[in-house]
């Protein structure tokens, strides 16, 4: 692809602040006006797969537990949003949240290739690289939490069918 714009290093930052800031504006605000009824269901991309054992992959390769806490939480960012750190009673809304910011963080990683349009290709295989680095830690926590969430709905189905 063919650079459409050639900026001096200083325009390429900014440039690359600004887009960063607004792909992930644009993503974040995308998902947000999704309706729940949308994401009701896992999907291919979201849906969990044998080698996460239920989330479990993510403590024993990341020790996930002592750092997913520290990442920010922006469920509440936009009007009428819901933090998922308060969602701790209603388990299937927390599902539901957590499918939201999945979906948002994959299309923020996926929005990379459009700094191609102005970046040499180091500095796209940078910004790419940037993707990878600032969504994957998200994804991650994401996967991990809801695996973990739909476990004790199931238990909680399976106890009152009882």
């Amino acid at each position: 692809m063919p650079i459409l714009f050639s900026l001096s290093v200083v325009g390429l930052l900014v440039a690359n602040i600004l887009g960063s800031v607004v792909v992930h504006s644009l993503t974040g605000l995308y998902v947000h006006r999704l309706p729940v009824a949308r994401l009701q269901r896992d999907g291919w991309l979201l849906r969990p797969r044998r080698w996460e054992q239920g989330g479990a992959i993510y403590q024993r390769w990341f020790s996930i537990r002592h750092w997913k806490d520290h990442l920010p939480e922006a469920g509440a960012l936009f009007a009428g949003g819901i933090s998922k750190r308060h969602l701790s009673g209603d388990l299937g809304r927390f599902v539901v949240e957590t499918r939201r910011a999945e979906r948002g963080h994959w299309m923020a990683m996926a929005a990379s290739p459009v700094f191609a349009l102005w970046n040499p290709p180091l500095g796209v295989a940078l910004m790419v690289g940037y993707g990878v680095v600032v969504n994957a830690p998200f994804i991650v926590v994401q996967r991990y939490n809801r695996q973990r969430a739909q476990g004790v709905l199931t238990s909680r189905a399976r106890r009152a069918r009882r």
